[in-house]
Formats: C-alpha cells, sequence, structure tokens
C-alpha cells in the first residue's frame, strides 16, 4: 500500500473496500483513522506522531485529509472513514466466518452496538466486548482488562478510547502481547452504530459539513478541535502546497 505525507504524517493511499478486504485476509495490523485532528496532534508531538507512523494502515479519514491527498498528490482521493471501514469490515467477513471483538466505550452503548449488529448481520461472529473503567491507556492494557481478548484471540479488535489514547493503547498492547488480531482505533463509531449520537448523512460528509453535526453534539469537547486545529491544519498544508509547488 503507498503512502503520502500530510503534514508530518504516512498516509495510506487506500479506499474502504481495499482497507475491509486487508482486515479479513491479513493479521496482526494496526489501523489508525487518520482525520485533521490526528495529523496536526502528531505535527505538534513528534512522540505521537511516531507512534501513529509506525501503524500498518492510516487512513484518510475525514475530507480536509482525503482532499489533501488528493490535490497535493494527484490520486484523487476518496475519503476512508471508520464508519464505512467498520460496516464493510463486518459485512465482507462474515463469509469468512470474521470474529470481532468491541472494546472501549461505555456498557451501554456496547449492549445497543451488540444488538444493532446481530439485527443488521445475524451471521456476525462476535467474540466478545467489555467496556473499561476511566484510566490512562497504560492501565487499560493490563492483562486484568484484556484478559478476555487474549483468550478469545479475535480477529479484528475494534477499539474505541478516543484519540490519541486509543492509538497509544494499540501500540503499547502490541508490544505488550503476541496476538493476531487486527488492532483498529474506532473513535466514535461505536456510537454511531449504536444510535446514541447521529451520524451526519453522507452527502454532508463527502461536502466535509460532517463537522458541524457532530459539533451541534458536543460543543465543549470539540470546539478545539474544529476552531484550533482545523485552522491550523489549513495553515499548515497551504504552506506545504506552496513549498511542494
Amino acid at each position: 500500500m503507498n503512502t503520502i505525507r500530510i503534514l508530518k504524517t504516512t498516509i495510506s493511499e487506500t479506499s474502504v473496500n481495499e482497507v475491509s478486504k486487508i482486515l479479513n485476509s491479513k493479521n496482526s495490523l494496526k489501523v489508525a483513522i487518520c482525520n485533521t485532528n490526528t495529523v496536526v496532534r502528531s505535527y505538534k508531538d513528534s512522540e505521537l506522531g511516531n507512534v501513529i507512523n509506525s501503524f500498518d494502515i492510516k487512513t484518510p479519514d475525514g475530507f480536509p485529509i482525503a482532499k489533501s491527498s488528493s490535490i497535493l498528490y494527484g490520486n484523487n482521493q476518496r475519503r476512508v472513514d471508520g464508519y464505512n471501514v467498520f460496516l464493510s469490515t463486518i459485512s465482507d467477513g462474515l463469509s469468512k466466518n470474521t470474529s470481532h471483538y468491541f472494546y472501549g466505550s461505555k456498557d451501554h452503548i456496547l449492549k445497543k452496538l451488540i444488538t444493532k449488529l446481530e439485527s443488521d448481520f445475524p451471521d456476525i461472529n462476535i467474540a466478545g466486548s467489555f467496556s473499561p473503567p476511566m484510566g490512562s491507556y497504560e492501565k487499560l492494557a493490563e492483562e486484568v482488562y484484556i484478559k478476555n481478548i487474549i483468550e478469545t484471540k479475535p480477529d479484528i479488535v475494534w477499539i474505541s478510547l478516543g484519540f490519541p489514547k486509543q492509538e497509544l493503547f494499540i501500540n503499547l498492547f502490541q508490544e505488550k502481547y503476541f496476538l493476531k488480531s487486527n488492532l483498529v482505533g474506532i473513535g466514535a463509531v461505536f456510537e454511531w452504530v449504536a444510535g446514541t449520537k447521529i451520524k451526519a448523512p453522507e452527502f454532508l460528509a463527502n461536502l466535509g459539513l460532517e463537522w458541524l453535526l457532530r459539533l451541534a453534539q458536543e460543543p465543549k469537547r470539540l470546539f478545539k478541535r474544529y476552531f484550533v486545529d482545523n485552522l491550523l491544519f489549513l495553515y499548515l498544508i497551504t504552506k506545504q502546497y506552496i513549498s511542494k509547488k
């Protein structure tokens, strides 16, 4: 899989379909779903950036990342967002009996998520789920919290701890344990699929306007991301564009 550079982050040139097929056919992969917050935080924090760049797949999640990739490298890159990667991977894996584990979020969200998935995909193979307590990523990677993952050995572990906690957890998890499970940081996708938060329609996301609905639902948490980090991203990506020219 080819990669390109957005700020200091190497982003994969890929598609939802390709990521889905890889997750259902390979193992021991670390996957990051990368948006503007990912690349700006990685630009400002070199240690975090090194962690993200060590991942096997870094998808261009949001419209700004995909569009920047397309403009800078002429690759006609489309969004490879967590929501569609999640559902596509589950759908494509049914014939292979791919097993899935859901780690993170809250217990009531996991219950609604599993109910929804079992309704939409009756043949889905769910190895298990766990909602850990609040704590650092180091604490959550202790064996007491991931014992069930070790025992069930799922093909894919979907992790919803928020960025960058979930990516740091994934990196530490793979260093400490020798499982063949693919590890995917999935952010808010559990809530969107469970229906506890509203997912923006695809046409809005493809226009780069998904952030409006997310901000309306979580203004305090997301204000800095959208009005500070996104403006910084525009400034930095413009510099990269001018430099490349």
